[in-house]
């Protein structure tokens, strides 16, 4: 405003207050990215073992759901039921139920197979070749390694994107994806919350960012209230 007529003032920044935490604007994937991702995870090594398969479905089961890193590592085989996937006693402390899309199910069944067929006493849902639990340090090496492999390294202003940047993903592209009227968009804050497991619909607000798809919604709803208040 103050750049089409300088006569508007610029408030200061810390007119509101000053933040307690200093948000670091998060990556959103475009699908052409996590399609790379998910690519270059099939292609690890050892070819034939259950390595590739268990990252292509760890990282696409973060893609599908937004879930945190954490829980999905924490996951157990018997997690996995027939209305979706139970993450048990979260970051709140609290349970909830992920009912999957179809093909997130689908895949996620495929890997089932695989996983049911090594020889552990270990529970967890994604394992090591060697079928113990995977280690948070060893899954981020891998993504790194991702990131090299698919020239994602430094590509957000020189920054690594980050693997709970997923979660920020899901959360924005299923907001694109809403009908675009109050009452849609109301419900759909809710369910989201719920599913990513918050326990103040806030906290959702906060994985929330403005992408062009959502700008250019927002200019479209202003432009129509305002011709719809002038008529």
């Amino acid at each position: 405003m103050h750049a089409d007529n300088p006569r508007h003032q610029v408030p200061a920044a810390d007119a509101l207050g000053h933040a307690v935490v200093k948000r670091r604007p998060p990556y959103i994937y475009s699908a052409d990215e996590i399609a790379r991702l998910l690519r270059a995870a099939a292609a690890l090594r050892p070819v034939g073992s259950i390595r590739p398969t268990m990252y292509v479905t760890l990282f696409g089961l973060l893609t599908a759901t937004g879930m945190r890193i954490a829980e999905a590592l924490a996951l157990q085989i018997d997690d996995v039921t027939a209305d979706g996937l139970v993450v048990r006693q979260t970051k709140f402390q609290k349970s909830r139920l992920l009912p999957l899309h179809a093909t997130a199910r689908l895949a996620l069944d495929r890997y089932l197979v695989a996983r049911r067929s090594l020889t552990t006493t270990d529970r967890a849902l994604f394992v090591s070749v060697a079928g113990r639990s995977l280690p948070y340090n060893t899954v981020r090496r891998i993504f790194l390694q991702l990131l090299d492999s698919t020239n994602l390294r430094g590509a957000y202003a020189g920054r690594d994107p980050r693997i709970h940047d997923l979660r920020h993903t899901f959360a924005v592209r299923s907001l694109e994806a809403c009908r675009h009227d109050r009452a849609a968009v109301a419900h759909h804050i809710v369910a989201l919350s719920t599913y990513l497991g918050h326990a103040h619909v806030t906290d959702t607000y906060w994985y929330l960012q403005a992408t062009p798809t959502l700008m250019g919604q927002i200019a479209e709803a202003g432009e129509a209230l305002l011709i719809g208040g002038a008529a």
